[in-house]
């Protein structure tokens, strides 16, 4: 069957979904991380300035690099200019933070995926609890709706009261638009896709601190979360912090599950996370989740490893490497966002319309990109005007064609060439599909 466009049908419900998690008393549940982060205003002008001072050697970057210098900043965000991907690096220098801040204009922005998730299905109207690692007043303030939720103590507080006074941890953000041309070396070159880089001067991020009270409060309410979002472990290096924080993790989550086997456990990747930490991750992780989200370049590169190649232009190919990462972790189902499409793929989730998740998803990310914010359930009505990927739809069918082994659910994108914001997509789509989980 052809595919059949339930946006509307889809958002036409959310007043209710609503409705039913007030009256029972239930919330969405949102960690681990947030932070300040310092939006740079994208001038190619100024950029390619940078390149003929700073760029020394050929365009190169892996995960792992860090940017101690200006000339490292040249060279890795090249390249990734080049290739139109999104990543995360860190910044060793306040040096480089005061340089970008004085050559491009700048405006603060929210960051974490926690934190963007939950003010995205804050913004929608959705009950939220958000466990942060950046608790300055700048953050809350931007995080603050009227049910909005932190931990404090042994109680559900409005995020106001959550605050702290301590200083914002700073992440700079730099995003950049298709077709703009880049001089390398004397030689232009058009960016192929519009993303962002994300470049980290932060300390806090590399340990990933938990309040206790958070894992308390929900080990002691498990029967009241809707669904469990776990991210925010990108900047993470040390294996053996990470093994002593997922330590932690799993004693909770065991915890959780005995109290409430049914609640949807959604663990949320990166890139360019530290693969060794990836890994363990992965298969520390794995038992517990429902859900593993990724992106096409992080679905891509996980399987590069085991040498296996992933053709994100063919979803028969796509739909095979998720598959290898299904079996080689033991991953129930896997959720793959792009900008053309987003995909289900695992077991079959009884009683959840993972359609309408993907489809909310795919709506409240398309309205980030096209006016700038968390949209409202107005501003994403007003997205619907949009058409339908192409490509997007052309997956669906040759999807259909397929019949592949588990549960497989693609929905097209509402699709916008020229977005006007980048950042925070993947994170507020991921906060869509979580209206389908009760």
């Amino acid at each position: 069957m052809a595919y059949q466009d339930k946006y509307e049908e889809y958002l036409n419900q959310i007043p209710a979904d609503i409705e039913k998690c007030r009256a029972d008393g239930k919330r969405h549940v949102f960690g681990y991380t947030s932070n300040y982060d310092v939006v740079l205003k994208w001038d190619v002008a100024v950029y390619n300035q940078i390149l003929k001072e700073y760029l020394k050697d050929e365009p190169s970057a892996k995960a792992g690099d860090t940017m101690d210098t200006m000339e490292d900043f040249a060279r890795i965000s090249s390249y990734c200019l080049m290739k139109g991907i999104g990543a995360n690096f860190d910044i060793t220098s306040v040096e480089i933070c005061e340089y970008l801040q004085s050559h491009f204009e700048s405006e603060p922005a929210l960051g974490g995926t926690c934190a963007q998730g939950a003010a995205a299905l804050a913004a929608m109207g959705f009950p939220m609890v958000a466990q942060l690692t950046d608790k300055c007043k700048e953050v809350c303030k931007m995080m603050d709706a009227s049910d909005m939720r932190v931990v404090k103590g042994e109680n559900l507080v409005p995020i106001m009261e959550g605050a702290s006074d301590e200083p914002p941890v700073y992440h700079m953000i730099l995003q950049f638009s298709k077709d703009d041309k880049i001089v390398v070396h004397g030689k232009e070159y058009a960016v192929p896709l519009s993303n962002r880089l994300i470049l980290f001067y932060d300390k806090i991020h590399k340990t990933v601190p938990i309040d206790q009270c958070f894992f308390d409060y929900w080990n002691a309410h498990a029967d009241d979360i809707s669904s469990y979002l776990a991210a925010g472990f990108d900047a993470v290096i040390d294996k053996g912090i990470m093994e002593e924080r997922l330590d932690q993790l799993c004693r909770h989550f065991e915890i959780m599950r005995e109290k409430n086997p049914d609640f949807i456990f959604y663990f949320e990747g990166a890139f360019y996370m530290n693969p060794e930490v990836k890994e363990m991750i992965f298969r520390r992780l794995a038992p517990y989740a429902n859900i593993f989200g990724s992106n096409e370049e992080e679905l891509v590169a996980q399987n590069e490893k085991y040498g296996i190649e992933t053709d994100i232009t063919d979803i028969e190919s796509v739909i095979d490497g998720i598959e290898a990462l299904l079996t080689r972790y033991g991953i129930r189902g896997m959720v793959l966002h792009t900008k053309d499409y987003s995909l289900y793929y695992g077991e079959e989730l009884a009683g959840i319309d993972i359609e309408k998740g993907l489809t909310i998803g795919n709506l409240m990310s398309g309205t980030r990109a096209r006016i700038g914010k968390y949209g409202s359930q107005d501003e994403c009505r007003e997205s619907l005007a949009l058409g339908l990927s192409p490509t997007g739809l052309a997956f669906h069918e040759r999807l259909r064609e397929l019949k592949p082994a588990k549960q497989a659910v693609l929905v097209p994108s509402r699709y916008l060439e020229h977005p006007k914001y980048t950042i925070g997509l993947g994170d507020t789509f991921v906060a869509g599909v979580h209206t389908c989980f009760e």
